[in-house]
């Protein structure tokens, strides 16, 4: 999978209390149809295996439109899949940590709440760094919103 800044023109990030009638698959794959270039996978309250058996479903939608795929937060589910990367918080595993299990080949988003975690996360390797949330949103009802003034 080749990972460039083109792949990041329209990053979604999956939600099943959005879906409505539609599965999480043909979400994903309308999305990508409809010009989502980069997708990650986030499921915060289902174990391991039924983590690994969305995620097997969904790379597979992925790896069919050449679309990168990165799991949110869980390592373990980003490597039983191959996935192509992870994004991690700043309360999940270490940035190199993840490197050292991931290796080189594999991206890893790391999520910044001010510039300080975002100068960190680029000096320590992260591919591409996430920043938000910029304005309140019900599906993470715990993050603070982000100034866009540096």
């Amino acid at each position: 999978m080749i990972f460039d800044r083109k792949s990041l023109l329209l990053y979604i990030v999956t939600d099943r209390s959005w879906l409505g009638t539609k599965s999480l698959s043909a979400q994903v794959e309308e999305s990508i149809v409809n010009g989502a270039t980069f997708v990650q996978l986030r499921e915060k309250d289902v174990s391991f295996e039924e983590f690994t058996a969305i995620a097997r479903e969904i790379k597979s939608i992925c790896v069919r439109h050449n679309v990168p795929f990165v799991i949110n937060d869980d390592i373990d589910v980003a490597l039983a899949v191959d996935a192509d990367g992870v994004h991690i918080g700043q309360s999940d595993i270490s940035l190199s940590r993840a490197r050292s299990l991931l290796g080189n080949e594999k991206i890893i988003g790391v999520s910044a709440g001010s510039l300080e975690e975002a100068l960190n996360a680029k000096e320590n390797g992260a591919d591409y760094i996430g920043v938000g949330a910029i304005f309140p949103t019900s599906t993470k009802e715990n993050a603070d919103s982000v100034s866009i003034d540096c």
